[in-house]
């Protein structure tokens, strides 16, 4: 492949990439593969939104469905200047197989608009979410479609998806999304979620790897949601967190960051820059700081052909959607460095979404104790089911968790049949 055409290879040419690669290696049908690698729904929606000086203006939102014979929908939403449909196609994609990797019974579904919400007032943004929710309302319904959040959104963007949509239903909907507040029918230890899931994949794959964990050095590539609480849960594991970063740069300190301090000073200051025992380094020398385990909780698209030849690590968790290009993981396998996919290690959050689906269905609630306690349980039986896979067939381990959740997919489809 030319370097031209490496260059130009899209997030979701390379997460159908993914998808082929792996659906070779398990000798699918021809038939299969097309149903399987084509979504079933995408919406695109042009809206206006009212802002506060009188104007309007006009949003573009898309809400995409990749498959859902394994159950409803189910996918985060996300606010971004880059949101694309393209890039709704591939986390789409993603949703179902991370959901199916972890045997939970959803589809695959994403949203997002594209929009900098720093740009809007807290008034604005409320406007922006409840068009944007009504706009997508004829896709999503408990049975249907579950949003949650994502880049950019969280449990109050949530609560007004939620309202919003029970006041179109005349009555009370608290399962028609997840990562809502408490108080409305969230689930103890969502917030959380995502990066306890990432700490438990990277401390499984670690002993599986004889790597030890304990005293390990650890680089962090994102600050935020899933990145702080994976960097405080192995911090308090015993891990030692050499380099952090956030929106605004990276921080490096070879003795080990105190992420509690570190918690303390984004607060106060709004980032990691400044962070008293630090050094300022770039987004490119964190990623290629030597470690024992490398986790890119940000973007996709960070670990690519033109950097994985100097990444330094022993161990690569994706805590982010797609951050390792297909070009880089061929460099990784030749260089032996194994590297655990999103759909396993970020599949925490959908976890816990699925609890408080049934928690919400019910209308019975759990403990956080219980919550973490059933999240440890299914994540370890997924991660064992991968690395036999891995181990069985001699694959890398992002195969193998294709293969895992792909069968799943694929033998629902076959079982379901094609109607009429």
């Amino acid at each position: 492949m030319a370097i031209s055409d490496v260059m130009t290879t899209s997030f979701y040419q390379g997460v159908l990439r993914q998808f082929d690669t792996a659906a070779e290696l398990l000798g699918l049908d021809q038939e299969l593969r097309v149903i399987l690698r084509t979504p079933k729904r995408e919406l695109t929606v042009n809206f206006p939104v009212r802002m506060d000086d009188g104007s309007v203006r006009m949003f573009q939102g898309y809400r995409v469905q990749h498959n859902v014979n394994c159950g409803p929908a189910k996918g985060g939403i996300r606010y971004s200047p880059e949101a694309s449909l393209d890039e709704v196609r591939a986390l789409a994609m993603l949703m179902t197989w991370k959901c199916a990797v972890l045997g939970i019974p959803y589809g695959g579904a994403k949203g997002g608009v594209n929009v900098d919400r720093r740009e809007l007032s807290k008034a604005e943004l409320e406007r922006l979410t409840r068009r944007y929710a009504t706009e997508i309302s004829v896709l999503i319904g408990p049975d249907l479609d579950i949003p949650a959040p994502d880049v950019n959104t969280d449990a109050q963007i949530m609560a007004w998806i939620m309202d919003t949509l029970s006041m179109h239903s005349g009555h009370n909907v608290p399962a028609v999304v997840t990562g809502k507040p408490v108080v409305i029918g969230g689930s103890e230890g969502r917030v959380e979620a995502t990066g306890r899931g990432v700490f438990i994949v990277a401390r499984e794959v670690a002993k599986h790897l004889s790597l030890p964990f304990v005293g390990a050095n650890v680089v962090i590539q994102g600050f935020g949601n899933v990145g702080s609480v994976t960097a405080r849960l192995m911090h308090d594991a015993g891990c030692k967190i050499i380099a952090l970063s956030d929106i605004y740069g990276a921080i490096y300190n070879p003795n080990g960051i105190d992420v509690n301090l570190a918690l303390q000073y984004v607060k106060e200051h709004g980032k990691l820059l400044g962070l008293p025992g630090s050094q300022e380094i770039t987004n490119a020398q964190l990623l290629e700081t030597p470690c024992d385990i490398l986790i890119p909780a940000a973007t996709e698209g960070q670990l690519t052909h033109a950097n994985a030849d100097r990444i330094q690590t022993k161990l690569i968790v994706e805590a982010a959607n797609g951050p390792t290009t297909p070009e880089a993981d061929v460099i990784f396998q030749k260089r032996g460095i194994p590297v655990v996919p999103d759909i396993l290690a970020n599949a925490g959050g959908v976890t816990v979404s699925y609890f408080e689906w049934v928690q919400g269905r019910e209308n019975f609630f759990w403990s956080e104790k219980r919550v973490n306690e059933q999240l440890e349980e299914m994540m370890q039986t997924s991660i064992g089911h991968v690395l036999h896979e891995a181990d069985t067939k001699a694959i890398p381990l992002r195969m193998a968790a294709y293969a895992v959740a792909i069968q799943r997919v694929a033998l629902a489809t076959e079982m379901r049949g094609i109607y009429p």
